[in-house]
């Protein structure tokens, strides 16, 4: 059918039924009434086959796939917004844990020094007073050799006075008291 229709516009078309000048308009010696015919016979074959309606059809699946495909892109991009702002997030976390690791070494260090130092401290002023109750440990033990070395110097010089003091008479005498004052105390 659609043959027929083209072989039939083509032959109202065709150059061999224009016109001559100076006819009228309605007349098929017009060639601008025939080309006109031919448009409209054109269109028509165009309606009845309902081209245009495959042609919206045919955009609008078309439209339809670009919109789909528009989607897509926007889901994309709001996928790849999201990871990145989650990586984002991800790098400013890490970036406080490392500074909060940083900043807790620090204080530990600083902890673990004063410590260190206090220790030191404590050290030395066990040792200074280790060192004084040395030293005043070695002063007594002197001052108590001085005074055993002096008191047995003294008995001696003592003795010997005595020994050159003491007559017989004399030391029968101190020894009868020292008896009687042993009896005294014992009874």
């Amino acid at each position: 059918m659609m043959l027929r229709l083209s072989v039939l516009a083509a032959l109202i078309a065709s150059p061999a039924l224009a016109a001559p000048a100076g006819k009228p308009f309605f007349s098929l010696y017009n060639t601008d009434l025939i080309v006109l015919m031919a448009f409209v016979i054109f269109l028509g074959i165009l309606i009845y086959f309902k081209v245009p309606a495959k042609v919206t059809d045919l955009l609008d699946s078309r439209a339809v796939g670009i919109q789909s495909e528009l989607d897509e892109a926007r889901r994309l991009r709001e996928e790849a917004l999201a990871l990145h702002a989650s990586f984002e997030r991800r790098h400013a976390e890490v970036k406080d844990d490392a500074a909060r690791i940083v900043e807790k070494a620090k204080a530990d260090a600083q902890l673990a020094a004063d410590q260190a130092k206090a220790d030191i401290e404590a050290s030395i002023a066990r040792r200074l007073k280790s060192a004084e109750d040395q030293i005043a440990s070695a002063e007594a033990a002197a001052i108590r050799a001085v005074r055993d070395k002096a008191v047995a110097v003294a008995i001696a010089a003592a003795g010997d006075v005595l020994a050159k003091q003491m007559d017989a008479e004399r030391n029968d005498a101190l020894v009868q008291k020292a008896i009687a004052s042993a009896q005294e105390h014992l009874h």
